[in-house]
């Protein structure tokens, strides 16, 4: 069977080595599970402004994905947004505005082979993944984004996999799937 060309095979242990490559912390920490909260979309797009004003027209798209983007379903309270530059590699065209308007700078790196920055933003508590056009990674956002988006049934079990994944880590927070266990259970929630 060939794979879809945005399907990623599990690397066990991918996000533990990436962890070496972590530039500094995040400013909030994400905080527990909880209940989707209509004022994501407002904090997303408090987000979109912030970076358009910042960077201008080097904000070739801004895209609210993640939990908190998919109305009804149970996320971390942490908005996630993918922008994509005209070029990641070149940093001084958008990083410097970016953190003087409160981003810092988490990871430099590579995934999916697309190269990537991982910025943190405290107030609303954000994700920022910054991307080339034609990355990989924001493709497969949008898609799972917008299938869940369209698909109650599978919104709610992966709803279902997410609490089942906190009650079976203790301390009621999701953390990234390490096990295959884990990994199985929420990709069984995936079409195909």
């Amino acid at each position: 069977m060939t794979m879809h060309p945005l399907w990623r095979p599990l690397h066990t242990g991918a996000n533990a080595a990436r962890q070496g490559q972590r530039i500094a912390r995040r400013q909030t920490e994400p905080g527990p599970l909880r209940a989707h909260d209509p004022s994501w979309s407002a904090d997303y797009a408090a987000v979109e402004q912030l970076v358009r004003e910042a960077i201008g027209d080097d904000a070739l798209t801004v895209r609210h994905v993640g939990s908190t983007a998919v109305d009804g379903l149970v996320a971390k309270p942490v908005i996630d947004v993918d922008l994509t530059v005209p070029d990641v590699d070149d940093e001084s065209r958008y990083l410097p505005a970016l953190e003087r308007a409160g981003s810092r700078l988490i990871f430099r790196d590579e995934m999916a082979g697309d190269p990537h920055r991982h910025l943190t933003l405290a107030q609303p508590n954000t994700n920022l993944h910054v991307w080339n056009p034609g990355a990989a990674e924001p493709r497969r956002h949008a898609l799972f984004v917008d299938w869940l988006r369209l698909n109650p049934a599978d919104r709610e079990r992966y709803a279902e996999a997410k609490l089942a994944a906190v009650e079976n880590d203790g301390g009621g927070r999701l953390q990234r799937p390490q096990s295959d266990d884990r990994v199985r259970n929420l990709r069984a929630c995936l079409p195909g």
